[in-house]
Parts: C-alpha cells; structure tokens; sequence
C-alpha cells in the first residue's frame, strides 16, 4: 500500500517547552523522513485557546489533500469531530493523558464524551492513559500502545565534571550528583522528595533540579523547610546544551511522582533521555512511568511515597559505580531497541495505514 499523506495538526509545539512540545516536534521531525506531512503548529502558549479555535479553517482548507489527519494531541479532538462531521477523513489523535483527565466541567463533558470518541483511532502513549480513558466511557477498541520515543543520539556528548561544576557554580569534588529535568508540576513529587527522601540520603549528595513549572513556589518552601537545603541546586530553565551536559555527568535521575487527581504522568519523556545517555534512573511505579521504565531492565521503579525504597535505591546506586555503569549501559541499549525514534515513527506509520485502508 502506498504511504498515507498526513496532515499533522499540534496545538503546543516548540518553542513552547514540555513533553508533548517534545513528543509532536519530533514524531512530526520522524514521520517526516518516511511519509509526506504537513504541520499545521501554534508555537506560542498563549495562543493555545484561539488555536483550537481558528485552525479549522486551515484544516478544512487542506485536508482534501491528505489521507489522514493526525492531531497532536486528544485536547484537538473539537477539530477532528467536525472534520469527521464535514469531510469522510480519517482522524486520528495522540492520547498523552492528561488531555483525558483535565478538570474542567465542561471539557470532561464534552471532550470525553463526545468529540473523542468520534475520532477513528486514540494512539496512547501509555497504557494508564487507556485506562483513564475507558473510565471515561472511551472504548477500548478506540485505543492503540505506540510508546514515546527518543532521539537516542541527540543528548549523548563529550562532557566533563568539570563542565557540570560550572552549571551549579560550586565545588562539586567527591560530590554526588542526583538529577531531576523537566517542568515542574506538583505530579513530579520534587517537593515531597525534598522533604522526605533527600534527608535519608548520605551528606555527599546534591540534588540539582532543572526546569521551571507551576510548583516552583512550593519546591522552594520545602527547600526551605529542611535542613538538606544546602544539598538541592535549583537551576530553573535550562538550554539544551545544559540539559545534555546534565544527563551526561549525573550519578542518578530521580523521577519521585506522586498522585495527584486530576493531573497524571502519560508516559515520562526525561527519565527516557536520561537512560539513552546511560544515566541511571529512579522513578515511581505510577502511571505512564510503568510504561517507560521496566523494573530492573532500564531503571528502578518505587512505590510512589516510599522514602525510604527511594533512599536506598539510589544510596545503592551512588555507592557502587561499577553497577552504575554497567547498568546505564544495559539502560541505553534498551532504550535504542525500544524507544528509538526510527522504530516509534514506524509504528505510527503502520497503525495510520490501518486506518487509511479501511477509508
């Protein structure tokens, strides 16, 4: 069968900073190199409201010459309804989680109910968002796994300690290095990991935390509530190139999430990157982290709220630097044979030609 034309709607793209920002840029910059698509982008986060809005008309106005319409995420699903309404389309929409899950009284009435499930085809990007989404009365049926991907090439450098000690603008000698990326949500549990599991951990260690986000205020508080606050480097936004130096000199990435109803982790891009750089994760056993970490294979899960399965998980880990090596390369293969955009792409590409044949 002849490769489907996709016109590819992403209501939150670069340089918009996230997940999906991430996921969108580059599941469009992949899908690009094996089929023909057009981007249809809103690149400025206060524009979002009027994007789902006024993008129909451009929507409307090419679709005639696509196969497909791929939305970036659920949250477009307005569009896609009235696509299906007015033209005989395929639509198909990423389902990243907590476009499912947004508390709002009219969007869990609407959405949910009625513009998502007119769509042909939900790619999930994690298995809890099929859950959430079944919660919510979405059949099963409409729903397909494709996992995130990541680019495993592009973090990976030639960075030294040196190169991370002027990041954190102090002396990080017989240091060890405990890293968080990526917004700061109050699902991300930096707060709580402040709080509870940075005290349990040995003296040597600093806690350096990169990104800004919504809990920036309460992660301060709670730095300022312990007494490990000379432990924790807050970093706020960082450019690539920091980040990438970040995740090629840590000891350990933690992702500590904890619940938080209403808002939920799809799939968990940042502890993905991490490991493609051989870095050692942490994560809780929740939501689409389940999803991205396999216990053991390409990182440690802990039950969310387990101080001390956190404290010594990673205690475990800075102690013995042979199994951090050993095991940041075993992490990093299977991140390539798993989460490689190459693969992630195709896969897209086979479930949209699922749908176009059945046009």
């Amino acid at each position: 069968m002849q490769k489907p034309r996709i016109l590819f709607l992403s209501h939150t793209y670069p340089p918009i900073v996230g997940g999906v920002e991430t996921q969108n840029y580059e599941l469009f910059t992949w899908l690009s190199k094996i089929a023909d698509v057009r981007l249809i982008a809103n690149r400025q986060r206060y524009l979002v409201p009027f994007f789902l809005i006024y993008s129909v008309f451009p929507v409307l106005f090419l679709v005639g010459k696509y196969d497909v319409l791929l939305l970036g995420s659920s949250i477009e699903g307005n569009i896609g309804w009235l696509i299906k309404k007015l033209t005989r389309k395929s639509v198909v929409a990423v389902a990243h989680g907590l476009d499912l899950t947004w508390k709002n009284k009219l969007y869990q009435l609407l959405w949910p109910k009625v513009f998502i499930p007119s769509l042909d085809k939900l790619i999930a990007v994690g298995n809890e968002t099929i859950r959430v989404g079944m919660e919510r009365g979405i059949p099963e049926s409409k729903f397909v796994f494709v996992p995130n991907g990541v680019d495993t090439e592009r973090n990976l450098g030639n960075y030294s300690r040196a190169d991370l000690e002027k990041i954190v603008g102090e002396s990080i000698e017989n240091k060890k290095i405990v890293l968080t990326s990526g917004r700061l949500a109050k699902r991300k549990g930096v707060a709580w990991f402040i709080q509870n599991v940075l005290p349990k951990l040995p003296a040597n260690v600093l806690y350096v935390v990169s990104g800004e986000g919504v809990d920036r205020e309460n992660i301060q508080k709670a730095i300022e509530s312990t007494a490990s606050q000379a432990q924790v480097k807050m970093l706020g936004y960082t450019t690539d190139k920091v980040r990438n130096t970040l995740f090629n000199t840590a000891d350990v990435f933690v992702q500590p999430n904890i619940k938080v109803d209403g808002d939920m982790e799809g799939f968990g891009i940042s502890v993905i990157e991490a490991t493609a750089c051989r870095l050692p994760v942490v994560a809780s056993n929740l939501e689409g982290l389940r999803d991205a970490i396999k216990d053991n294979q390409n990182g440690f899960l802990v039950e969310p709220g387990d101080a001390n399965g956190f404290a010594k998980k990673i205690t475990e880990l800075l102690d013995n630097d042979d199994l951090r090596r050993e095991f940041g390369e075993k992490a990093r293969q299977y991140a390539i044979d798993n989460y490689s955009w190459d693969k992630i792409a195709m896969r897209y590409l086979e479930e949209l030609k699922k749908i176009t044949s059945n046009q």
